[in-house]
C-alpha cells in the first residue's frame, strides 16, 4: 500500500493517493497505535498530500497529532521535532495566503504564528548543531549509540529551511504592514535571516560529507536566490551598498549551480 500510494504521488494523481494513505494511517492506528513513529510517518505523509490538495485544517490537526507523539516517544528538542514544527509553520502562512485580501490583521496573525513556530524549530536545530562532534559521538540513549552525523545534517537541512522560510515571512509582513511606495526598502528581518542561513555551513561542526551533500547545498542556493532577489529589490542608498554583495552573491551560486548540475550528471 505504502508503494502504490508513492506511485500515485508521483503520478500527481493525489486523490487516489490521499485514499490509500487514509487505509495505511487506519492500519496503523489499529496495530500500533500512536505510540509507534510508523503511526506517525503514515500521518505525516497524508498531511503533505492533503496540504497539496489545499485542505490545510485537516493537514494542520494532523501534524499537530504528529507534533504530540513525536514529543512523548522522542523528547520535545528532538531534530524530529523541529522538522514537525517546520511543516506546520509553511501550512500556517499557507493558510494566511489564502484569507481575503482585507483581512490583513488575520493574514499577520496567521504569520506572527508562523513566525514563533519557525523560532522554535530554529532553536532546536541550532541546538542539535551545537553539540560537538567528538561529545556527539560519544553521547547515547538507552545504551544505544547517538545518530550524531544523521541528525546534524538534519539539522542542518532544517536550519537552512526554516530560515529561508522565516526570510520569506518576513518580506510577506512587509508587504502586508506598508505602502507600495515603501517596497523598495529591504526588510531588515529578512536580510538578517537570509544572511544566517547562508552563514550556517561555516558556524557549526559540521563534518565535510554533510556540507557537500546535494540537500545542503539546494537550500545553501535556495537561501542565496532568496537574498540576491530581495538585494535586488532594494533601491536608493541601500542598493548602492548592495552592489559589491550581490556580485558576490551572483558568482557564489553560479558555482553551486555549477557544482549541482556536476552531481546530477554523475548521478550522486
Amino acid at each position: 500500500m505504502r508503494r502504490l500510494a508513492q506511485i500515485l504521488l508521483e503520478s500527481n494523481q493525489l486523490h487516489e493517493a490521499e485514499k490509500i494513505q487514509r487505509k495505511i494511517l487506519h492500519v496503523l492506528e489499529l496495530s500500533k497505535g500512536w505510540t509507534s513513529l510508523d503511526t506517525v510517518l503514515a500521518a505525516e505523509s497524508l498531511a503533505m498530500t492533503l496540504q497539496s490538495l489545499g485542505n490545510l485544517s485537516e493537514a494542520q490537526d494532523l501534524l499537530e497529532r504528529c507534533l504530540d507523539a513525536r514529543k512523548t516517544i522522542l523528547h520535545e528538542n528532538h531534530i524530529q521535532v523541529a522538522a514537525n514544527i517546520l511543516q506546520l509553520a509553511r501550512v500556517a502562512m499557507l493558510k494566511s495566503s489564502r484569507l481575503s485580501k482585507g483581512n490583513i490583521l488575520e493574514e499577520i496573525a496567521e504569520l506572527d504564528k508562523a513566525k514563533t513556530l519557525l523560532e522554535t524549530s530554529i532553536r532546536i536545530a541550532r541546538q542539535t548543531l551545537e553539540v560537538p562532534m567528538a561529545i556527539a559521538e560519544n553521547m547515547s540513549k538507552n545504551g544505544k549509540p547517538s545518530n550524531c552525523r544523521r541528525d546534524k545534517h538534519a539539522a542542518l537541512v532544517i536550519l537552512m529551511k526554516a530560515l529561508d522560510t522565516l526570510g520569506r515571512l518576513e518580506v510577506t509582513k512587509h508587504e502586508l504592514s506598508h505602502e507600495s511606495k515603501d517596497r523598495g526598502i529591504v526588510p531588515v528581518e529578512a536580510e538578517h535571516a537570509l544572511l544566517q542561513c547562508i552563514s550556517a555551513v561555516k558556524e557549526f561542526d559540521i563534518p565535510e560529507h554533510v556540507l557537500s551533500a546535494s540537500d545542503v547545498k539546494r537550500e545553501y542556493l535556495s537561501c542565496m536566490r532568496d537574498l540576491e532577489a530581495l538585494l535586488s529589490e532594494s533601491t536608493g542608498e541601500k542598493r548602492q551598498q548592495s552592489a559589491k554583495k550581490l556580485q558576490e552573491l551572483r558568482n557564489e551560486i553560479r558555482q553551486i549551480e555549477s557544482e549541482l548540475s556536476r552531481s546530477r550528471k554523475k548521478g550522486t
